[in-house]
């Protein structure tokens, strides 16, 4: 799929009244993509009856395409709506019918309920906004509820709670399909936060918080600078100038992961893009983003994405789309 020339193709359902930012999300980030000049994605926004769709905003947005927009997906994302416990029949059996041909799956806010009300979500993990946590919950006890996360992914069904979660898990699914150096670089261009993964195999693990606060935000650009250096707690306390103590309760306080946790994740991360947009050898990557030896790279890549260096590497490589090698 990452190196098909034909764009993926994504359709974006409108329920009523729809959360006009929860539209606006795909759109923005999934046409940041571009491989070998081409785009990488073709987002197509659909509604039940083509038209004017209100939103809950008081407007009325115009939708050109119906669900037939479904059919031609091979991704579909259900947006939120202002009526979260009436799911509406026609998108309900779209979706439903849209999982039988094996597509990918996602829903942004409440539009997790209309994935539960096709049978999707039954005995998966998922999640929603979260003032309507227990409202899913009651309804669809079957489902097996993660409230306290941004998204999550369970085979090929992914749900995200609200708002800014929805940029997590688009983020997410462009970096499934095209790797970590090309989400970054749309994280980049659109001035939202970097990628917070769920993980590729581990779906169900809870991604990086987002950062509640700056007291320990020096101290994070500075470890993302030292990466390759065998940084310890006392290392980011020093730099800080308090103890381990102190930056342990501030640094969880504000990302929500202990500091070493943090710093495992950026690893891997950067080994990821070390990966996809170089040609070093795998002991040169492990050195330079702290992870000490290639065996201990090769654990981490296999734990985060369920391939091996070698095999990420290939999959997700950008060498020859105008990204620099490094020698």
């Amino acid at each position: 799929m990452p190196q098909s020339v034909a764009p993926h193709r994504v359709a974006v359902i409108a329920p009523s009244p729809v959360a006009m930012f929860n539209l606006a999300i795909p759109e923005m980030l999934f046409g940041k993509v571009e491989r070998d000049g081409r785009p990488g994605y073709e987002v197509v926004i659909c509604a039940a009856e083509p038209g004017p769709v209100p939103t809950t905003g008081g407007l009325d947005l115009y939708v050109r395409h119906g669900l037939d927009a479904v059919r031609e997906a091979d991704t579909v994302i259900v947006a939120g709506t202002g009526a979260p416990y009436e799911p509406h029949p026609p998108i309900v059996a779209a979706v439903r019918a849209a999982a039988a041909d094996g597509k990918r799956i996602a829903s942004l806010c409440t539009g997790a309920f209309q994935l539960a009300e096709a049978g999707l979500l039954h005995g998966r993990k998922a999640t929603t906004y979260w003032t309507h946590a227990e409202k899913l919950r009651s309804r669809y006890p079957r489902i097996d509820l993660c409230a306290d996360v941004l998204y999550v992914q369970d085979g090929p069904y992914l749900t995200a709670s609200g708002y800014a979660a929805g940029i997590d898990l688009c983020l997410h699914i462009i970096r499934t399909d095209y790797g970590a150096a090309v989400a970054n670089e749309v994280a980049r261009l659109a001035l939202v936060a970097p990628v917070r993964p769920g993980g590729q195999t581990q779906f169900t693990q809870t991604p990086l918080p987002p950062e509640r606060g700056t007291a320990c935000a020096d101290t994070r650009g500075w470890a993302m600078c030292n990466l390759d250096k065998p940084l310890t707690l006392t290392d980011l306390a020093r730099h800080a100038g308090v103890s381990v103590r102190t930056l342990t309760r501030r640094f969880h306080a504000e990302s929500g992961v202990s500091p070493l946790q943090w710093l495992l994740h950026q690893r891997v991360e950067r080994a990821r893009e070390l990966l996809e947009t170089t040609t070093l050898p795998m002991d040169q990557v492990a050195r330079a983003c702290g992870l000490g030896t290639a065996d201990s790279l090769r654990a981490h890549v296999v734990r985060r994405t369920g391939l091996t260096p070698s095999a990420y590497r290939t999959q997700f490589t950008r060498l020859g789309t105008g990204t620099a090698t490094a020698a």
